[in-house]
């Protein structure tokens, strides 16, 4: 009772949780990262076993802390990237304690202090990754060090905890020397495996999926490669062939969508295991290029994959490309200086980036208000919950709440067996590596499984410097239902944008952006143009398609909505397909088709880029596409009419 079969064959009724929900607790299928996991062992225990050496171990246990903070943090490949992802990071993380110090005991001077952090903290998450956990360090830390009382002088504790992050950061770059291009190496090789993979699905139902696999690894590989090529000034030998190596993937992109929809030679097995020898060649760094044995073409789709598969053969195994002949794709990041100057503008003249700064002020001001008018054992931890639940960057607003909840409720079932058994001293240092082990092992998993992750590890630690045993752990848990709520009602429920997604918009100007690639790829521009508008379309979708999954993870009616409005964002992406099937096909052979059909097929794309703006209901709209059903451009006017039947907008009332 209480059950029923859906349609669908899925489980719904009054005893099932909703799809939101499940969507968080099912735990992540990617495989566990055991360097990771290695090194956050090391970085956690060892300084306990010095301070407990040394006859400190609330000193140990500061440094763990500060280890903490980087053992989070430590996500990216690239050991450039890690450097600053740990590095910077700790820079705020000192700045923050050292206020939290300075006001600690104060009252309602710490009120203000740490609201006002809270307000910087935000507007600057609106930078970039490494901003908005640089901010996220500053105003966590900020709140130890106004809610725990930290060994003097005030200089002690800031030195400490930044001595954790460069243990972390030492223990993260040992293998630099020897692995130095190794991760973006390794990128370009996945991508191009990726590219197998898509090949390999070709004129399958999975090739949809296998185009957004190649999409983020090419999103990653760029992003690691320019981003380096910036501070290397783009011409050494090894970076500019890697960066040659991945221009030469985009060819066989485009190629794939033309034998997608076409190919017939070109989707058998041979072609695919060519690429995946080209990827190993790029990993090993292989200069003999191997002797391909290609299926005949039959058409201009499978002639399009045979020559961008040995073009790309060429460029694989050449050792010397020209650095004036590699284009940047995407284009080169810009100086240092001009990034700096534009960041600064985007975060004092953002609207985004105020309205997350004032509604994180709000709710770390409400927290500290309550703790300091209403009796609440070690306070700090209802702000700390804010500040972890209260990052849109990371995900739904909502779920992480009650993600929150949950898995800070199946970490103190550990700690409390931690606190109830384990004795304080040496024992500590054992238990300490193996739930350390635990973070970046069950981080990768979800926000729920991290959470339950760190729980017990913050709570050891402040355990040796407060020396309260196991009678941490309820108000533990009445400290983290207290942050959860004031999230959700005081930064989530009173803002309008949280019922009512701005997602419309993005999508929007994806499908007009959609309309001018259409127009100039059947135009006047050149083949590099049209490459770079195409890879811009596709990040901006993939930014979109993260934007969706995000609401769909929301409750009613912003994930209802996000759900009806989905299949629209993969209509987008068809669309985006056929138009390079097209254009692939004309490269090779095929007639070009007439102004008037592409400007029609435009014209439809830019009125459902305008209805998307003045919308929030979806229907069905006829869409008149007249054409040659032979000509080239079929099944993009068939895409078309499939998106404006899928999601048309109907005007707002």
């Amino acid at each position: 009772m209480g059950r029923r079969e859906d349609g669908n064959g899925g489980r719904t009724g009054r005893l099932t949780p909703p799809d939101w929900l499940m969507h968080g607790l099912r735990p992540a299928s990617v495989p566990v990262p055991k360097a990771a996991v290695g090194r956050a062992a090391v970085a956690l225990a060892a300084p306990l076993a010095v301070g407990l050496a040394t006859g400190h171990p609330e000193y140990g246990a500061l440094v763990s802390m500060g280890a903490l903070a980087g053992v989070i943090g430590d996500t990216a490949d690239a050991y450039r990237m890690r450097l600053l992802n740990i590095a910077v990071p700790q820079f705020f993380g000192a700045v923050g304690v050292t206020l939290g110090i300075l006001v600690h005991g104060e009252g309602w001077l710490a009120v203000g202090a740490l609201t006002l952090v809270a307000l910087v903290s935000g507007m600057i998450s609106s930078i970039g990754a490494v901003a908005s956990v640089s901010g996220l360090l500053l105003l966590l830390n900020a709140v130890v060090g106004a809610g725990l009382p930290m060994p003097g002088p005030w200089w002690k504790a800031p030195l400490l905890l930044t001595l954790g992050g460069l243990f972390v950061l030492v223990l993260t770059l040992l293998a630099w020397p020897v692995r130095a291009r190794v991760p973006e190496q390794g990128a370009v090789a996945d991508t191009y495996r990726s590219v197998a993979a898509l090949l390999a699905a070709a004129g399958t139902t999975d090739y949809d999926a296998r185009r957004q696999d190649v999409t983020q690894s090419l999103n990653t590989s760029y992003d690691l490669i320019l981003a380096r090529r910036a501070r290397d000034h783009g011409r050494r030998g090894r970076l500019v062939r890697l960066l040659a190596q991945l221009n030469v993937v985009v060819p066989l992109v485009e190629a794939a969508a033309a034998a997608h929809r076409y190919g017939r030679a070109s989707r058998r097995p041979e072609i695919a295991a060519a690429v995946r020898e080209l990827a190993d060649s790029v990993e090993q760094g292989r200069t003999t290029a191997p002797e391909f044995v290609l299926p005949e073409p039959e058409g201009p789709a499978d002639r399009a994959v045979n020559s961008a598969l040995r073009h790309a053969s060429a460029v694989v195994h050449r050792t010397d490309p020209d650095p004036a002949g590699v284009d940047d794709r995407l284009g080169r990041p810009a100086a240092l200086g001009v990034r700096a100057r534009q960041a600064a503008r985007n975060v004092l003249l953002s609207e985004p980036s105020w309205r997350y700064g004032l509604r994180l002020a709000l709710c770390i001001g409400l927290a500290q208000t309550l703790v300091s008018l209403i009796p609440v054992t070690r306070s700090y931890w209802v702000a700390l919950t804010v500040t972890f639940v209260l990052k849109p960057d990371f995900g739904s607003v909502f779920s992480r709440a009650v993600l929150r909840a949950l898995g800070t409720a199946a970490g103190l079932l550990v700690a409390a067996a931690v606190l109830a058994v384990v004795e304080r001293g040496w024992w500590d240092v054992p238990v300490m590596m193996a739930l350390a082990a635990l973070i970046p092992a069950f981080s990768v998993k979800g926000y729920a499984f991290q959470t339950a992750a760190i729980t017990p590890v913050i709570l050891m630690l402040s355990d040796i410097l407060n020396h309260e045993g196991f009678y941490l752990v309820l108000p533990r848990l009445v400290d983290s239902l207290i942050g959860c709520a004031i999230v959700l009602v005081a930064g989530y429920a009173l803002w309008p944008e949280s019922w009512h997604t701005r997602i419309a918009d993005r999508l929007a100007q994806c499908v007009e952006d959609t309309a001018h690639y259409v127009a100039s790829a059947f135009g006047g521009t050149g083949p590099s143009d049209r490459a770079h508008s195409r890879r811009r379309i596709y990040r901006d979708l993939s930014s979109v398609r993260s934007e969706f999954q995000r609401a769909l993870t929301e409750p009613p009616p912003t994930g209802t909505r996000a759900a009806a409005w989905w299949p629209l964002v993969v209509a987008a992406e068809r669309i985006v397909d056929a138009t390079t099937a097209a254009r692939v096909r004309v490269d090779h052979g095929a007639d070009a088709p007439g102004a008037t059909e592409v400007a029609e097929i435009e014209r439809q794309l830019r009125e459902l880029a305008e209805g998307l703006r003045s919308s929030e209901v979806l229907v069905e709209v006829r869409a008149d596409l007249p054409g040659d059903e032979e000509g080239v451009l079929a099944p993009l006017r068939q895409e078309v009419r499939a998106a404006r039947a899928i999601a048309s907008p109907a005007p707002r009332s």
